[in-house]
């Protein structure tokens, strides 16, 4: 047990219990990745440490391939190396079915965890309890250019369908000026290209696996979804795009060459931006597409802080998660920053907060975006697997790059639609039967 500020500071002034007393205070170590709202939240400690002085923090960060590597070694392991580690909603589902996390059940009711959107807190729940805190968390829509929409003659609904997505791509494409009606990702990799077409898919009614767990590329619905595909993006992308992923279709929408780009909500304030987009003024935003099924393309994530079950230390990272997820830890970054620059996506108090909405022209779309997405029932038919755009099985991150392969082959014109997914179908087949999942 920790002592107080105030009855450390009285200990110190006695002198001879100082160094006794100081010896009760305990350091963590948070594990996280080198994104915006992380390293924000080094810079905003003061607080933490005014309000928690006889709790040490100690950073390390990391790129997210790198600390994704660490992290899973160490919580395996229960090495002890980290006390708080920042995860993705791909691990959490995982990790807490095997014991590898600390249950956050007992948070007080101060920390208001009603307040998290039921998407975003479905997303990290095994078996009824919350096994890692939101800090930040994003779906997908569609961001449009109203200027060029306008000019086609068309009106983008808020709710559009994939076959409107196509016309409208047709009618705004001008390839002689460098405009193309619209960009989508075609970097292969399982949280790249594939990120977009398994939440594509989820609304055609395709599924990775049924219940016995069959991969289901042979599917019609697989066969209509990347056959859609690869026609939006022959037809009306941009050269190349085998090779873009989020930032290069974001560079490319920024500088006006897309009018329509399916991605990332977080992208909104960026397209916004008018120090960084030249189309800033013109940008529109819209649910992702739908086939009319009861699911949209749309997809769910969030970065979270979870407590490895090897920790020595498991009250002082709790009151550290508490504070880093809190209400009042949102106060604070718009205080210091401002609203645009709080982390978004995880509360519903935000999305009530007229400062927060004014300031973000986007929030309200991104806020239906999010409770659009359901992990636990990702897509039309009945699945043994939990999340949106990737199936929370340890073999997917393996399985899902190579089969995001085969499809960036498909966009790039080195095999065939029928070609990438039968061979997506005979990779997956045989992973998942040396896995064991099938008989």
């Amino acid at each position: 047990m920790t002592l107080s500020f105030r009855a450390l500071m009285g200990a110190c002034a006695m002198g001879a219990l100082c160094t006794a007393a100081a010896a009760q205070s305990t350091t963590i170590t948070v594990a996280t990745v080198n994104n915006g709202d992380m390293i924000r939240m080094q810079g905003l400690m003061d607080a933490f440490n005014e309000a928690h002085p006889d709790i040490t923090v100690e950073w390390v960060t990391l790129e997210e391939n790198v600390l994704r590597q660490r992290v899973t070694q160490d919580v395996a392991t229960k090495g002890g190396q980290f006390d708080v580690m920042t995860i993705g909603t791909y691990e959490v589902p995982i990790w807490g079915e095997r014991g590898w996390l600390v249950s956050l059940d007992d948070l007080p009711e101060s920390y208001d965890v009603d307040d998290i959107l039921p998407a975003i807190r479905g997303g990290l729940t095994v078996d009824g309890s919350l096994y890692a805190a939101p800090f930040y968390g994003e779906s997908s829509m569609v961001m449009y250019r109203r200027d060029l929409m306008e000019a086609a003659g068309m009106e983008m609904p808020d709710a559009p369908t994939w076959e409107f997505i196509k016309e409208a791509a047709a009618a705004m494409t001008d390839k002689g000026n460098e405009v193309y009606g619209i960009c989508l990702r075609g970097k292969a990799g399982w949280g790249e290209n594939m990120a977009f077409l398994s939440a594509m898919a989820n609304s055609y009614g395709a599924r990775w696996f049924d219940m016995d767990w069959k991969p289901q590329f042979d599917s019609e619905e697989w066969k209509a979804t990347l056959t859609d595909y690869l026609e939006l993006m022959n037809e009306y992308g941009p050269p190349g795009a085998s090779s873009n992923g989020f930032n290069e279709n974001l560079a490319l929408f920024q500088s006006g060459k897309c009018g329509m780009w399916i991605d990332a909500t977080v992208a909104a304030s960026f397209v916004t931006n008018p120090d960084e987009s030249t189309v800033a003024d013109q940008v529109g935003f819209a649910l992702a597409p739908d086939n009319g099924l009861g699911k949209r393309g749309n997809w769910l994530w969030a970065w979270n802080l979870g407590i490895p079950a090897g920790t020595q230390n498991e009250e002082a990272a709790k009151t550290f998660v508490e504070w880093a997820t809190s209400k009042e830890y949102t106060a604070l970054v718009a205080e210091k920053e401002g609203w645009a620059n709080v982390p978004p996506g995880t509360r519903q108090s935000l999305y009530d907060n007229q400062e927060y909405l004014d300031a973000a022209p986007f929030a309200q779309m991104t806020l239906e975006s999010i409770n659009a997405a359901d992990p636990q029932n990702p897509t039309v038919d009945d699945v043994p697997y939990v999340g949106v755009q990737f199936v929370a099985i340890p073999e997917f991150q393996g399985i899902g790059t190579a089969v995001g392969q085969q499809f960036s082959a498909a966009l790039a014109g080195q095999v065939s639609a029928e070609q990438a997914l039968s061979m997506a179908q005979q990779l997956t087949e045989r992973e998942m039967t040396r896995a064991g999942y099938i008989k």
